[in-house]
C-alpha cells in the first residue's frame, strides 16, 4: 500500500480536499501543495489555532506535503505550474466549477500537455446539475442529501448538527478512492489519463444505503421511524445513572439474547423485534429502566465479556484516549508540534508516513523550481514579478 513515486498537484485549500491528498500524501505520494502568493491556504489561519497558531485544521491535513506559492494568473506562475506538472502524476483541485477553467489550469488544457494525468475536481455539488455554481459547505451538502433530516429522533424536533463534518470527510475518501482506483487503471493499462468529478453531496447520498431503498420505492423514511434510526428498542442509545450515555445495537437476536441473559431479564428476549407499536414502547421503557440502574462505565464493564453489540458514548477526547482508539496506533502525540490523528488503516505495508511536518507558506517554491531547472535568475526574476512566494 505505498504511492511512492507517485507525485500529486494539490490545488485544494480548507478541508475536504486537504483530507483526500492528505491520505494519498500518507500512503507515500509527493504532494505539492499549490498556493497563491498571498495568503495560501486560508485554513492556515481559521480558529480554532495551535499552541503554535496555525489553524488546527490546516495542522490536521497538511502534514508532510510540500508548499509552492504561485500566482496562476501570472504568466510566470502559470508557466511554473506546467513546468511542474511534467513530472505529476495526479492534479487534485477544490474550487468551483470553471474557476480552473479560468485561471488556465482546467482538465482540458492540463490533459492537452499530459494526456496520461489523473484529475479529480472535488467540490460540493459536482460539476453539473441546477447546484453545481452555488458556493456550498458540508451543512449545505447534508441539508441536500437527506442525512440532516434524519439527524434527530423525530419530526419533531428541528435536525441537528452533526459533531463532526460528515460531506467534507466524505468527499475527500471519495476523491482518494477515485484517484487511487484511476492510477491503478492507468497502470494496469485499462485507461489512460482520466477526469473525475467528486461531489461532496454525491458521497453522503451515497451514505444512505440503508435508507434509499424505501426512499426509491416511494415510502419516504422518517427519523425515529426505521430500524437504524430507533423504530426497534434493541437499537439505540440509552441513559446511564451517571447521566453519560450506551449505545445498545443488538440488532441480531442471538445479540440481544446474550443480553437479556446477562441481565436476568431472558422474558424479554421474545419481544426484539415485534412490530406491535405498543410491544415496542414497552420494552424501551423497560430498557430505559435496566440502563438508568448503572453508570456507563460500570456497563462496559458488566457487559465487557458478554457476546453483544454495546458501547459507551464518549467524548472527543475520552474517544482519543480510550484503549481500543490507542491500540490501533494512528493518534500521534509527538513531542514537537501538535497531536494529529494520522493514518487510519492499519496493515501489514502500511506506510507510517503520517507524522511529518507542516510546510510553511512557500517553503519549497525554490527548491522545488530549482529541481524543475530554474536557475536562480529565473526564480528572482518570478519573485520580483509577484508570481511565486
Amino acid at each position: 500500500m505505498r504511492l511512492d513515486g507517485i507525485r500529486v498537484l494539490d490545488l485544494t485549500r480548507l478541508l475536504p480536499g486537504p483530507y483526500a491528498t492528505q491520505l494519498l500524501a500518507d500512503a507515500g505520494a509527493d504532494v505539492i501543495k499549490v498556493e497563491d502568493t498571498k495568503s495560501g491556504d486560508y485554513a492556515r489561519e481559521m480558529p480554532p489555532t495551535t499552541d503554535e497558531g496555525i489553524g488546527a485544521i490546516f495542522d490536521a491535513v497538511n502534514r508532510g506535503k510540500r508548499s509552492v506559492a504561485l500566482d496562476l494568473k501570472s504568466d510566470g506562475g502559470q508557466t511554473a505550474f506546467y513546468d511542474l506538472l511534467e513530472d505529476a502524476d495526479v492534479v487534485v483541485e477544490s474550487f468551483r466549477p470553471g474557476v480552473a477553467e479560468r485561471l488556465g489550469v482546467g482538465y482540458d488544457a492540463v490533459s492537452e500537455r499530459r494526456p496520461d494525468v489523473v484529475y479529480c475536481s472535488l467540490t460540493g455539488y459536482g460539476q453539473n446539475g441546477p447546484y453545481a455554481d452555488r458556493p456550498s459547505h458540508d451543512l449545505n451538502c447534508i441539508g441536500l442529501s437527506g442525512l440532516l433530516d434524519m439527524n434527530r429522533r423525530s419530526v419533531d424536533e428541528a435536525p441537528r448538527l452533526p459533531g463532526y463534518q460528515i460531506a467534507d470527510i466524505g468527499g475527500g475518501l471519495l476523491a482518494a478512492f477515485a484517484v487511487c482506483s484511476a492510477l491503478l487503471s492507468r497502470e494496469l493499462g485499462n485507461s489512460g489519463g482520466e477526469y473525475l468529478d467528486v461531489s461532496m453531496t454525491d458521497a453522503v447520498v451515497a451514505f444512505s444505503q440503508t435508507v434509499a431503498p424505501d426512499a426509491l420505492r416511494g415510502s419516504d423514511p422518517r427519523p425515529g421511524e426505521t430500524p437504524f434510526t430507533g423504530e426497534y428498542p434493541c437499537y439505540g442509545v440509552y441513559e446511564a445513572s451517571d447521566g453519560n450515555y450506551v449505545t445498545f445495537g443488538a440488532l441480531e437476536p442471538k445479540f440481544f439474547e446474550a443480553f437479556c441473559a446477562a441481565v436476568d431479564r431472558p422474558e424479554l428476549a421474545a419481544e426484539h423485534t415485534s412490530e406491535d407499536p405498543s410491544v415496542r414502547a414497552a420494552l424501551r421503557a423497560e430498557l430505559e429502566s435496566i440502563f438508568a440502574e448503572r453508570t456507563r462505565d460500570e456497563w462496559v464493564s458488566l457487559l465487557a465479556d458478554v457476546d453483544t453489540a454495546f458501547g459507551g458514548v464518549y467524548t472527543p477526547e475520552e474517544a482519543l484516549e480510550h484503549p481500543q482508539i490507542e491500540a490501533r496506533g494512528y493518534v500521534r502525540r509527538p513531542d514537537d508540534g501538535a497531536p494529529r490523528i494520522g493514518f487510519p488503516v492499519r496493515g501489514s505495508d502500511v506506510p507510517r508516513a503520517d507524522g511529518r511536518a507542516l510546510p510553511d507558506h512557500g517553503e519549497h517554491t525554490v527548491p522545488i523550481l530549482e529541481a524543475a531547472g530554474y536557475d536562480a535568475d529565473t526564480i528572482d526574476r518570478l519573485r520580483s514579478d509577484d508570481a511565486i512566494k
